[in-house]
């Protein structure tokens, strides 16, 4: 009996998007390392919690493929990009991915909605409301980045940064979740 309720266009999507996911977490555990190396450490622990995160967000796919009766294909995943030049250029780079990542995920769920795949649309958009954070979250650190002078920030404004994003929550907060009251 075929238990496999995933066309197979979805179950490739599906497993293209796992390697993605794979794929940025090795981007964050990469750039994570260079920064400890210069000594970041609030920077590099950031950075290693969301190579994690991805991480997980790549299981969540993997438990889904299979709860769907469809088969899970690991693949290689490539190597990431060079190592950044400074803190800007990390984020920056990170940003860049996260917007690709999103494009991908929107890839997945316009294919969903097409093929009337109401489960795996369902299950994607948590993936969307996740971007989102994610998108916000790095676009937030890059202000802060630019007010402190962005590729020139100076040693103490790097020393602040660096302990700032010690303290910082890896979420922001949704829209959905703003009111007038709480902005």
């Amino acid at each position: 009996m075929n238990k496999n309720r995933l066309s197979k266009t979805i179950a490739a999507g599906l497993n293209l998007q796992m390697t993605n996911e794979a794929h940025a977490s090795q981007i964050y555990l990469s750039y994570g390392a260079w920064a400890d190396n210069y000594g970041f450490v609030g920077v590099a622990n950031f950075l290693f919690r969301h190579a994690e995160e991805e991480r997980n967000h790549m299981m969540k796919i993997v438990e889904y493929i299979l709860k769907r009766g469809a088969e899970v294909h690991i693949t290689s995943i490539p190597a990431p990009p060079e190592k950044p030049e400074n803190i800007n250029n990390c984020f920056q780079a990170i940003f860049k991915h996260e917007v690709e990542n999103t494009q991908e995920i929107y890839k997945l769920v316009k294919m969903s909605l097409d093929e009337e795949d109401w489960a795996t649309w369902n299950f994607m958009q948590w993936f969307v409301k996740e971007q989102v954070e994610e998108e916000t979250m790095v676009l937030n650190l890059l202000n802060k980045i630019k007010i402190a002078g962005g590729e020139k920030m100076n040693g103490n404004d790097l020393y602040v940064f660096d302990k700032d994003l010690e303290k910082t929550t890896d979420e922001a907060r949704s829209a959905i979740d703003v009111t007038a009251v709480n902005p």
